[in-house]
């Protein structure tokens, strides 16, 4: 996947080895790498690094003591439904998170799994829309600061989608040829790009699956990182603002409280329109 007016790539292209005869394909390749790997990027590649464990290390405290909630879950069937349960009712758990740990360390733990969920391509089954307009509904009941849960959970969405271009530029290559991800998932998020060029970094976090296999993509393309940079930063920013903006104004009306996970089956319903209409056009 390039930016538009280059040539796109397709999955199987990535995830097969290219031959080691061609030298000037191999000649190419270094050229480019010595074009990335340049002392800026790699000072920035730290930093986002740094921020990120700094994040991890953040809600270290917060994720174990989450672990204990659900330690009564065994087998992947039981630790799916609480998933599952947590995603459908993030109203009363949000409240049984926030009772339980204090403020700081729910903040915390809302930053650990928007970091997760656009950070690591093995997550993209955790909460996002529906998690950031919970988070701003509590927060105009009082129980978060609105302010601090915006930067706080724009610093994990910025960081998270950082580290997911990061891990696609320098491993993207290997982890594709391991079958480790679905291909499905890889070339529903090329078509996404193709259509969109550059764009989709911003569009794509509106649109669950697509929004955490994006950055990845990205990082194994071509998309230069100030680029990728830019759009990630004015996507993150739309993406927590408005939903956060949403819950805080609206998650309190009596229909949405008593309708809650209806709106959040809703809202997840909205965001998975694109991906739909997608599959149906092609």
């Amino acid at each position: 996947m390039r930016a538009r007016g280059s040539s796109a790539f397709s999955s199987s292209q990535l995830s097969r080895p290219e031959p080691r005869d061609q030298a000037g394909v191999r000649g190419g390749e270094s050229e480019r790498e010595g074009i990335r790997n340049t002392p800026a990027r790699r000072f920035v590649s730290i930093s986002v690094s740094i921020l990120a464990l700094g994040l991890s290390l953040a809600c270290a405290n917060a994720t174990a003591a989450a672990g204990e909630a659900v330690a009564s879950a065994t087998g992947p069937r039981a630790l799916l439904q609480q998933c599952v349960s947590f995603a459908l009712h993030l109203d009363k758990h949000l409240v049984e998170i926030i009772q339980r740990f204090g403020e700081q360390k729910t903040y915390a733990l809302l930053a650990g799994i928007v970091f997760c969920e656009t950070g690591l391509v093995v997550t993209p089954f955790l909460p996002g829309d529906s998690l950031l307009f919970a988070c701003g509904a509590f927060a105009a009941l009082g129980s978060l600061r609105l302010q601090v849960l915006i930067v706080t959970l724009l610093a994990a969405a910025i960081a998270g989608d950082a580290v997911n271009y990061a891990v696609g530029q320098w491993v993207g290559r290997r982890i594709l040829a391991s079958g480790w991800i679905s291909p499905k998932n890889i070339e529903k998020t090329e078509r996404f790009y193709e259509k969109h060029g550059p764009k989709t970094i911003v569009l794509a976090r509106f649109v669950p699956i697509v929004r955490t296999f994006a950055p990845f993509v990205a990082g194994v393309g071509s998309m230069e990182w100030r680029q990728f940079t830019v759009y990630n930063v004015v996507g993150a920013a739309v993406w927590t603002v408005s939903f956060s903006l949403l819950g805080y104004f609206f998650g309190n009306l009596p229909f949405v409280q008593h309708n809650f996970t209806l709106v959040v089956l809703a809202i997840v319903g909205v965001s998975v329109l694109p991906v739909i209409y997608e599959l149906v056009s092609s």
